[in-house]
């Protein structure tokens, strides 16, 4: 969440941020209820210092009607300091609700946009692939091949789900693993392997609730969260902790499956395996200061790239405008990879600088020296890579005329001496 102290002492600013936003904030609201807040704490902490000389002037009072009188006067005040309480739990309560959904002010180099129209493409990576053929989107080349299973998966779990097959599934493998092994040896992530369901403050923590539960699984028994991305639980490990300055950057690579509710009408965009309600990624996460989080954020979306400069693939570099921000994000760049198939552009990184946001909603801080004031961290992350989308760009830029898919060259120390899927 964003710090109180900006609505309190910059209300304004913070108004013109959220308008760049273009969202609706309770501003005012939040600002009356902090100084409700504020003025309830003095109040009661007045009565509390009145109730303490009363008790002190009883244990020295000898007049029992004296002694009486101080004791009714001290029953009332713990009367209204009850009251008090009450009225001040309620003010807190609705000011943290809040606050919990207050989006991210937008970094001063954000272009203002009142939506995706608004992003801009400011960079484009190797050439798009030439075919003497009209190129098949992956769905096709999948199911003629039977490599792509979609009415079984459809069978087994519902609509927007699939089964890969034989090369298809080997391929997903191996990137994950190829992924992984890049970040970690030449990229100087740690890897991790986390739990792929969590706790609710855990996606309190990274901001996907309270506002976002209803694109989110949830096990109602034991009240625990699937995840919708390795950052939910990465970015946690390190919750109401306190890092020393020599121990950041923190650099974290993590592979999960991801679970999230797609509610998009029949049509063109379901086509495929590009949306579905489960899907695997790898993840990168960063915790650094606030001081080099910039920089840190230029070369995490150069280690996203650096995947896709590898497989030869056709990618631009997105900004993304205020309009388009994510709710927890105060700068994002969107990495997008040409299909030639579809036709389309298709997100697989959103690279993204929180700043404090979720530092301060997780209670992650860092001290310059044993002896200074506990300051929250930056967080930052990145997908490297998100599949499917990752596989549909590799199936339809290495596709043959009669429909057999080329194995990258990066991939081949994964498939021993084939060469095509």
């Amino acid at each position: 969440m964003i710090d109180i102290k900006l609505i309190r002492e910059q209300r304004e600013y913070v108004k013109k941020e959220m308008e760049k936003l273009f969202v609706s904030v309770p501003i005012d609201e939040i600002f009356e209820l902090d100084e409700s807040k504020r003025k309830l704490l003095y109040d009661s902490e007045c009565l509390r210092n009145t109730r303490k000389t009363l008790s002190k002037e009883i244990a020295s009072e000898k007049d029992a009607e004296i002694i009486s009188a101080k004791k009714e006067e001290v029953k009332k005040t713990n009367e209204i300091i009850k009251i008090q309480e009450e009225e001040l739990n309620a003010i807190e309560e609705r000011l943290n609700s809040l606050m919990l959904n207050v989006p991210n002010l937008p970094g001063p180099d954000v272009p203002v946009g009142k939506d995706e129209t608004g992003n801009t493409a400011v960079s484009y990576f190797n050439e798009k692939k030439k075919f003497d053929f009209e190129p098949k989107t992956h769905y096709e080349i999948g199911e003629k091949r039977d490599l792509i299973d979609f009415e079984r998966g459809v069978k087994i779990s519902g609509t927007r789900f699939y089964i890969l097959k034989k090369g298809l599934a080997k391929l997903q493998r191996s990137l994950i693993n190829f992924m992984l092994d890049i970040h970690t040896n030449f990229h100087d992530y740690e890897e991790i392997y986390p739990p792929f369901m969590v706790n609710e403050g855990c996606l309190v923590g990274t901001g996907q609730l309270p506002k976002f539960s209803d694109n989110l699984y949830k096990d109602l028994e034991s009240g625990m969260w699937f995840v919708p991305t390795a950052e939910v639980p990465v970015t946690n490990m390190y919750r109401d902790e306190v890092f020393a300055i020599d121990r950041l950057p923190v650099k974290h690579a993590a592979y999960t499956a991801c679970f999230r509710k797609e509610r998009l009408s029949a049509g063109k965009d379901t086509k495929g395996i590009k949306r579905g309600h489960q899907f695997d990624k790898v993840e990168l996460v960063k915790i650094t200061t606030p001081e080099t989080a910039k920089e840190e954020l230029s070369s995490l979306i150069a280690d996203a790239q650096d995947i896709l400069n590898r497989l030869d693939i056709p990618h631009r570099l997105v900004r993304i405008c205020t309009g388009d921000l994510s709710f927890t994000a105060s700068e994002k760049f969107d990495i997008e990879v040409f299909a030639p198939g579809i036709n389309e552009w298709l997100e697989v990184s959103s690279c993204s600088n929180f700043g404090s946001f979720q530092a301060r909603r997780a209670n992650i801080k860092f001290k310059r020296d044993k002896n200074s004031k506990a300051e929250f961290v930056s967080t930052l992350n990145g997908s490297g890579l998100a599949l499917p989308r990752v596989m549909i760009s590799i199936i339809e830029n290495y596709q043959t005329e009669d429909g057999y898919i080329k194995i990258p060259d990066a991939l081949k120390p994964y498939f021993a001496t084939e060469e095509f899927i």
